[in-house]
């Protein structure tokens, strides 16, 4: 690393905190590391956690990797709770890459906007998909000129889709290749196309609200073995502790901004996307599973022949699956898809 480089991050990075697991039967120790990432904005700190090999010694666009998460759910909780087995990011990592994941303003750890602090209805829908991209955008330069690499991968899920989809679009000179899974795009519903109430700065999830949503359209035999014992409540646990204010309510709660809401509301209910496909030229890999009642099997048909600039694509279902696939016993599969697309060659 340049003296150059090393103090442009010095300035940048907050917290570095490191840890040790081992990985699998090839023992391979991975290390963890936090950061602050300054935003765009000022006053904005976003929270970027990184796992690699200790043994890693050189690091390349192919094998580093940035997560990011969905419309209600932190990123740490999504990818790096270890249900039973390695986490996605253990099993990235463990695979040799260098593995990220940040939280977007408003969510996980990163700040909490200021409108979070008071009522949800004294302001209007906070952390839209345009400043979610912002914040990725950062995240991407710190990671960059941190490992001093011109690209990485990107990884993301649901509402996470848009945002990736959007920054490659924009910056696909940074982008080595881009996963989307459980994708959103234009739903042909008439129910979807109503305006709704006014929506305030955020929204509150309670557990049992998640859990609803998450069995949405598992065939009711089925709903049992869906979810191994125990691991619905180890992902709450994790997942509502992150919100230090809402976590204390009774119900706890986990408060998540509305500004994807009104994205949809504006875009997606509309018939109107909000990235250009034919804008990405990267290789993509689409997945969703066979339950999934948000990321539908139509609106992943609609989007798959619109990516017409990709030098390759590939659409994946992964069956007796949901939108929270990455949670529930066949998650197995959507990693080793996941990684086959990440390792297999590529030549720009």
């Amino acid at each position: 690393m340049g003296a150059a480089r090393g103090a442009a991050i010095g300035v940048m990075l907050a917290v570095a905190v490191s840890s040790t697991t081992v990985f699998g039967d090839n023992q391979r120790t991975i290390v963890m590391e936090e950061f602050n990432v300054p935003a765009t904005d000022p006053g904005i700190a976003l929270y970027v956690r990184n796992k690699h090999p200790a043994d890693i010694s050189r690091v390349t666009p192919e094998q580093t990797v940035l997560f990011v998460h969905g419309a209600t759910f932190p990123a740490e909780a999504a990818f790096d709770l270890a249900p039973d087995g390695p986490s996605w990011m253990d099993f990235v990592a463990g695979h040799g890459f260098d593995a990220y994941l940040v939280d977007v303003r408003g969510y996980g750890r990163s700040t909490r906007p200021p409108e979070m602090d008071v009522p949800a209805d004294r302001n209007p829908p906070i952390a839209d998909t345009e400043t979610a991209v912002r914040d990725v955008s950062a995240a991407v330069n710190f990671i960059l000129a941190r490992r001093g690499v011109p690209r990485l991968a990107l990884i993301g899920w649901s509402w996470g889709t848009s945002i990736m989809a959007s920054f490659t679009a924009q910056h696909a000179s940074k982008v080595e290749r881009l996963i989307l899974y459980a994708p959103g795009w234009i739903r042909q519903a008439s129910e979807h196309t109503q305006p709704g109430a006014a929506l305030g700065a955020y929204r509150a999830v309670t557990q049992e609200t998640a859990l609803k949503r998450w069995l949405a359209g598992v065939p009711e035999e089925k709903k049992g073995e869906l979810i191994p014992a125990g691991w619905f409540d180890q992902w709450a646990e994790a997942t509502f502790a992150t919100d230090a204010v809402g976590s204390k309510a009774n119900p706890p709660v986990l408060r998540a901004p509305n500004g994807v809401v009104q994205d949809f509301r504006n875009y997606w209910a509309q018939g109107k996307p909000i990235y250009d496909p034919a804008r990405i030229t990267v290789p993509v890999l689409l997945v969703r599973a066979e339950w999934d009642q948000e990321s539908l099997a139509e609106m992943v048909q609609a989007l798959f022949p619109l990516l017409v600039n990709a030098p390759y694509k590939r659409s994946v279902t992964i069956g007796e699956g949901t939108h929270f696939v990455l949670w529930e016993k066949n998650r197995g599969q959507l990693f080793e898809e996941v990684q086959l697309f990440l390792e297999e060659p590529h030549s720009r």
